[in-house]
């Protein structure tokens, strides 16, 4: 058997070593003995990956907070209507130039620009409320 836990493989030895010296009634004895003890250092390392995990993430949440240009997905969130009504701006432009001259690309752009601002109007409204905050299990 290769551990990578030598406490546990000399738990293991000792136990095989009673287990020649107290005969197999002892077995069941041992065998919970040593699965008690596999089970507190299972224990015992879930709960330092738990803690390193939480403490990862709430250091992830403070350096956000401190340096929100390095989030990505709010910039994204946040300006993704607008930089989609931009690119799509030049070939609504070019199609009511084309049909209509002038008066069609000033319709148009008066379109882009009302869509935008409801989308803006509508947007201020939810994030003048509390700010979200991730949950620990979160990814």
């Amino acid at each position: 058997m290769k551990s990578g836990d030598p406490e546990l493989r000399s738990e293991l030895d000792a136990a095989l070593r009673a287990r020649e010296e107290l005969g197999p009634e002892y077995e069941p004895a041992l065998v919970e003995s040593f699965l008690e003890k596999v089970d507190q250092r299972m224990d015992h390392m879930l709960d330092r990956r738990v803690r390193r995990h939480l403490a990862e993430r709430r250091v992830d949440v403070v350096r956000r907070e401190r340096h929100p240009q390095h989030r990505p997905a709010e910039f994204a969130e946040r300006h993704g209507f607008g930089i989609v009504s931009l690119v799509l701006a030049v070939p609504l432009s070019a199609i009511g130039a084309s049909t209509a001259g002038t008066g069609g690309l000033i319709v148009a752009w008066l379109g882009i620009v009302a869509v935008n601002a409801v989308q803006a109007l509508r947007g201020h409204g939810h994030r003048s409320g509390a700010r979200r905050t991730a949950s620990d299990w979160e990814d």
